[in-house]
Formats: C-alpha cells, sequence, structure tokens
C-alpha cells in the first residue's frame, strides 16, 4: 500500500501512534480482537514511531543500572494475563522472584518481542502491520479520512488513529529557563549514553531534582567518577520500599473511595483514613513505625532503607492498590478537582508510590559514604556561567561552583491541541491561546468541544493524564489499550468505525 492511500477493499486501515509500551500493548490487543472477527476488519496496522518497537522512552535505555521500579507481577502488557512478562522472562532464564524489579531493557526486550509475536499473528490472520519510522506532527480531520501529517511534510490516511505515545517534552526547572539550550546544561539524564558522551569523566555535577530520574542521575553520574549533587525545592529523596508489586489481598478501606463525595471539605482527611485502614489490614506495625522521620535526607534513606531490608516495610504492599484506587475515583471527576486531589497528596506521590527499590537505596547511601554523591541543603536561588563553570547560590550558603547541570525533574505530559481552523489536532503545544484537548470522555476519544461527535482518535496511555492521575501506570495503561483496541475492532466490524 503506497504511503497516503488506503485500500478499503481489504480491512480498514488503524494507525497507532507510538511503539512503546502502550502502543506495543494496543497492537497486541488489535490483532488478536480482529483475528476473533469475521472476515477482515482490520486489513492494515500502520505503528508510526522513529524508535524501534518496545525501546521507547520509558523502557528504552540498555543501561543495567537503570531499573524498572515496579515488580515483574505488574509489567504484563495484557490485564488478562498479568503474569506473561512473568513466563517470558522465565523462558530466558530469569530465576528471580516475581515480586522483585528487573533491568528496564528486559522490559524492552519483552515488548519487542510481543510485537513481533503480534506481527506475525497479523500476518496468518491475513493482516498487515507496517512500521512507519517518523514522527507525527498532527492529525488532520478535515474532509472525513483522517490523515497523520508527518516530520517529513509526507501524509498516511488511516481509518482509525489510536494515540500512544508517551513523553518526550523535559521539565525546565526554577532559575534554569535562560540555560535550556547551554552546552554545559543537560535537559534530561536520558538516554544514559548521551549522558556518558556530553560529561566525560571526572566532572562536578549538578543534578536538578531528587525523585526517580534523580536517582537514575545520580547512580549513573556516580559509577562513571562523577562528584554529584542532588538539588530540590523539597530536599527529600523517595522512600524506600522493596518493590511496587501487585497487590496481595483486596482493600475494603480502599474500596470505599469510590463512594466519597468530590465535593466533600474532608475529601482529602476521608481518603488519608482509607489509606492508613488499607496498610493496618497488612499487620500491626503501625504506618508511622515503618518509615523514618528523621529531618537529614541521607539519614533518613540510610534509616528506610534497613526497615525496607528487614522486612519491617508492610505499606508498599498496598502502594499499587491505592494508585488504582485514586484512578477509579478521579474518573469523571472534574479536572480542576482532580488537580487539585493530586497536589494535596504530592507529598504521598512524591515519597512514597514513586518510591526507590531498596537495590537503588543501597546504591545511594554507598555513593554518599565515599562522598561521591551529596543532597545540597537548600535549591538555588540565583544561577550564573561564567569562565566556564557554573556558579550557584543557594540562600544562606555561600556559592558553589559545578561544571555541568543535569535537569532529572522529569518529563511534561503530552498535551494535545487544535490548530488554528479546528481541523487539525496537534501534537505538541501550538503555543498560547491554542485551545488544547483539556479533557476526554469515557469512551477516550478526541471531540473538538464538550458535546461534540468524537473524532476516529482515541488516546491511550500517558496522554490519558487530561482524564485520570497515574496515567503512566502500566496496568492502567494496558487496561486502555484493550478497551481502545476492542472499540476500534467492533467499530470497523460493523463498517461504521464509531460505536
Amino acid at each position: 500500500m503506497a504511503r497516503g492511500s488506503i485500500d478499503r477493499g481489504d480491512g480498514r486501515t488503524v494507525a497507532v501512534v507510538g511503539a512503546g509500551a502502550a502502543g506495543t500493548s494496543v497492537l497486541a490487543h488489535l490483532v488478536e480482537a480482529a483475528a476473533h472477527q469475521d472476515g477482515r476488519p482490520v486489513g492494515t496496522v500502520l505503528v508510526v514511531d522513529t524508535s524501534r518497537p518496545g525501546w521507547g522512552r520509558a523502557f528504552g535505555d540498555a543501561d543495567p543500572l537503570l531499573m524498572c521500579n515496579s515488580a515483574a507481577n505488574v509489567n504484563s502488557l495484557f490485564p488478562d494475563r498479568p503474569d506473561d512478562f512473568v513466563g517470558h522472562l522465565r523462558a530466558h532464564g530469569w530465576t528471580g522472584a516475581p515480586d522483585t524489579c528487573v533491568p528496564r531493557a528486559a522490559m524492552a526486550a519483552y515488548c519487542a518481542d510481543r510485537w513481533e509475536r503480534a506481527r506475525a499473528d497479523a500476518e496468518r490472520a491475513g493482516m498487515t502491520v507496517r512500521q512507519i519510522r517518523s514522527h507525527v506532527r498532527s492529525v488532520g480531520l478535515g474532509g472525513g479520512t483522517p490523515r497523520l501529517r508527518l516530520d517529513d511534510g509526507s501524509e498516511l490516511a488511516a481509518d482509525d488513529v489510536i494515540l500512544a505515545t508517551g513523553v518526550h517534552r523535559p521539565r525546565v526547572p526554577r532559575g534554569f529557563e535562560a540555560f535550556t539550550g547551554h552546552p554545559r546544561y543537560l535537559d534530561s539524564p536520558y538516554p544514559s549514553a548521551r549522558l556518558r558522551a556530553a560529561l566525560g569523566g571526572g566532572r562536578r555535577v549538578l543534578v536538578l531534582g531528587s525523585r526517580q530520574s534523580a536517582v537514575d542521575a545520580a547512580l549513573l553520574l556516580c559509577r562513571d567518577g562523577h562528584r554529584t549533587t542532588l538539588t530540590s525545592p523539597s530536599g527529600a529523596l523517595p522512600a524506600v520500599r522493596l518493590s511496587l508489586h501487585a497487590p496481595p489481598r483486596d482493600f475494603p478501606p480502599l474500596e470505599r473511595m469510590a463512594r466519597l463525595d468530590p465535593g466533600d471539605p474532608l475529601l482529602e482527611r476521608r481518603m488519608t483514613r482509607c489509606v492508613v485502614e488499607a496498610v493496618r489490614l497488612l499487620g500491626g506495625r503501625p504506618l508511622r513505625a515503618q518509615t523514618s522521620r528523621a529531618a537529614d535526607p541521607v539519614r533518613r534513606l540510610a534509616e528506610e532503607t534497613a526497615l525496607a531490608e528487614a522486612g519491617e516495610c508492610r505499606w508498599p504492599g498496598v502502594a499499587v492498590a491505592v494508585i488504582e484506587a485514586l484512578t477509579a475515583f478521579a474518573d469523571g471527576v472534574p479536572p480542576d478537582r482532580t488537580r487539585a486531589l493530586m497536589r494535596r497528596f504530592d507529598w504521598f506521590v512524591g515519597r512514597y508510590l514513586t518510591a526507590l527499590t531498596v537495590v537503588n537505596a543501597r546504591r545511594l547511601l554507598e555513593h554518599c559514604a565515599t562522598g561521591a554523591l551529596r543532597v545540597a541543603p537548600a535549591y538555588p536561588e540565583s544561577v550564573a556561567f561564567a569562565d566556564g563553570v557554573w556558579r550557584v547560590s543557594a540562600p544562606g550558603r555561600p556559592p558553589e561552583t559545578y561544571d555541568h547541570v543535569v535537569n532529572a525533574t522529569g518529563f511534561l505530559p503530552p498535551e494535545l491541541a487544535w490548530g488554528a481552523d479546528g481541523t487539525e489536532l496537534l501534537l505538541s503545544p501550538a503555543g498560547p491561546g491554542a485551545p488544547g484537548v483539556g479533557r476526554l470522555e469515557a469512551d477516550l476519544r478526541v471531540r473538538r468541544a464538550p458535546g461534540a461527535p468524537p473524532e476516529r482518535v482515541w488516546v491511550a496511555g500517558v496522554g490519558t493524564h487530561v482524564r485520570i492521575p497515574f496515567a503512566n501506570h502500566l496496568r492502567t495503561v494496558v487496561r486502555q489499550a484493550r478497551w481502545v483496541a476492542g472499540q476500534v475492532v467492533e467499530g470497523a466490524a460493523e463498517g461504521t468505525g464509531r460505536r
């Protein structure tokens, strides 16, 4: 099939934008759902991404220091087959426990394997799967058939479009807005090979951030011989746990969240009570005895590492259930209310739901003990670059100098916006004033305005953050992938493309 055309006599053409974990799950579910329909509802699936399948930004880094932050038993691409990832690992010689973490590259290899398996299954069912190695700039929706506009100026036509893109735009930390293009400023620690090539060895490096991305940066930099300082407005490192694993049991207190009133002025207090009661179901040890209250972040890290290694940390057993209870509660709640709720619980999300694995915590402590790593007591209030060095000042502290600055504050969620005439869906911000797609309905389909009919464009994965929190939680992503794929195939079988 030539680029830009559709052979309608051979089934519908579906375009999947993104070939990472979300896109791979979408593809696998599309093929599976289409194979169970009579005839050939889907003839061609076009997967558009410059990355090789499975090796997206989330998992596509082969450095062994970069670990999944969630256990193997919550990383399946198939919600009805939760042990699929563990089975893949076992087939390749892995002998670890299902509730432990593996290198991210192992997850990328799993996604790549399932991508190839889906392509082979599609071929046996008479479907074609092709990857188009390009970026999608926008989706044209004027004139009936959606058309994907690529970065080389060409277009692809498709009957249905599923947007399963990940994150791409790094956040810009406070005080560093003027330095984003500076040669001694890296906007992200990923990919790790770029970090290594840009810095060489033996540098003084300031890392902006203190959560997961900053921990990754610190581990990479310290291993390569750099003296590293972490700084963030909170000055707090994540808590420590063995892993983020599948819930060991049901939690009735969390199920009670669904019945709470979003408008209740005591909502946050009632939710906190639900979480505390759920933790108590895992043992008699109170939550306050499962964490450290030390003010110094390194001492707190050491104490919480010791608690986790001693098996005294039970709260991680509720983490996945909390994520999913909050997601279910927020689904359909007005976006402003959801954002306010998440801001209220940022302390819990930042320290506990995105906690460190005990393996990485122990590595950080070893680097702190040798002097290769420190946590700054305050965030910079002034920054300048002169005479080949960064000069950074924090309140009440003498200026410090660094050779490089690495931004590790994470990435902005993907945003969709409408072009000027309302017929073009832009996959990146169009600048101030551009009308954004600020909400998705339960069907996860794009609409030009509230109450307008849905377009033949679905969103799955992190792009659904405009509707739900924790849109990057893989168990949520793959449920969305299955649901969206089923709706697309069902519509194709009906010959309408609409529900």
